[in-house]
């Protein structure tokens, strides 16, 4: 891997998804020291950032992590929640939901109680929820999807962050996911899909 790709991946990460360093500059030097390499490489991956527009370059003043606004938010579920109800549609009615992986990952989600495991937790819900979008097997829609992961996993640290109770939320709303997939019942499915995402858009709209 790349001296670029190598602080891409940490800036993503340690930068980007950290509740902590939402509406801060990050400095080029002190992410160049912790990785080991020249100041070159991190400013290529903060271009990247910035294409990707997870980062906004201030001339004079460097890469700064702009907090997600409100309208954000509800896009991004709004996405979420269409691509995931197609999803469910597609592979209930093809008799191929993947209720295995989808449990797997929440019984790995319910081991992670301790509040240093929050981010170990959301990759988990990450997973969770990816492994529907996988099992469509189209993959524009597994790309697309993917390509949501560090919104998704920002705002769901940040969901995390902002009340205490919200991991068994999250846990008890996604065995309601995974029960409807289990009966095979697409409308519950849809509703447990839309209760999820909108109680995490509640939190997110709170805070």
């Amino acid at each position: 891997m790349s001296g670029r790709d190598r602080v891409y991946e940490f800036l993503k990460e340690s930068y980007i998804a950290s509740p902590q360093h939402q509406g801060r500059f990050i400095n080029e030097q002190e992410v160049a020291d912790r990785i080991g390499v020249s100041r070159t490489p991190v400013r290529e991956a903060l271009f990247r950032l910035a294409a990707e527009e997870l980062v906004q370059l201030i001339p004079k003043r460097g890469a700064y992590i702009a907090p997600v606004t409100g309208r954000e938010l509800s896009e991004l579920m709004e996405l979420r929640g269409m691509a995931e109800r197609h999803a469910a549609h597609k592979t209930l009615l093809a008799g191929d939901a993947p209720v295995g992986p989808m449990r797997d990952a929440l019984e790995h989600q319910t081991a992670l109680a301790d509040p240093e495991q929050v981010r170990a937790f959301i990759d988990w819900d990450h997973r969770f929820h990816s492994e529907l979008i996988a099992a469509t097997r189209n993959t524009l829609l597994i790309k697309f999807y993917d390509g949501l992961r560090e919104r998704q996993v920002r705002a769901g640290l940040v969901a995390m962050f902002a009340t205490t109770d919200r991991s068994s939320s999250v846990l008890t709303e996604h065995r309601a996911i995974l029960t409807a997939l289990e009966a095979g019942d697409v409308a519950a499915a849809d509703a447990a899909i839309d209760a999820h995402l909108a109680a995490t858009l509640k939190v997110l709209q709170d805070t």
